[in-house]
């Protein structure tokens, strides 16, 4: 699992929390080679933001991960406090099959997020 925020703080909790559920978590501080390192290190999932350093780019990860046919595949899950942006795509997002959770967040919520992205690929890669 790829995790891309550039809050340290929320990236320890990550971290910690997503170790205990058993899940192996690769951080990243940011959109720079994001799109590389996802497409050769393959997660199951991917958990971005969508402003890093005051800027919004993180649209434009989600686009080139979207596009790319070797990332396609991946769920992502897009955990942000830009809740305008996010309910400006919504529609998008959902056509998507990308799950928006608006921070701060519930733990539980980002949990079961996460459960369903990897049980949607799980059955994806099945067929």
């Amino acid at each position: 699992m790829a995790v891309i925020d550039d809050d340290t703080e929320l990236l320890s909790l990550m971290q910690e929390v997503l170790d205990e559920e058993g899940y192996d978590v690769d951080l990243m501080r940011g959109f720079q080679h994001a799109h590389a390192h996802i497409r050769a290190t393959q997660p199951d999932v991917v958990i971005c933001d969508l402003v890093v350093k005051n800027e919004e780019r993180g649209w434009g990860i989600i686009e080139m991960l979207t596009l790319d046919p070797k990332t396609t595949s991946i769920p992502l899950i897009v955990c942000s406090a830009a809740i305008r942006s996010l309910e400006e795509r919504r529609e998008v997002l959902e056509r998507q099959g990308i799950k928006a959770i608006p921070k701060p967040f519930d733990l539980p919520l980002l949990l079961a997020a996460i459960r369903e992205a990897l049980a949607s690929r799980s059955s994806a890669d099945r067929m």
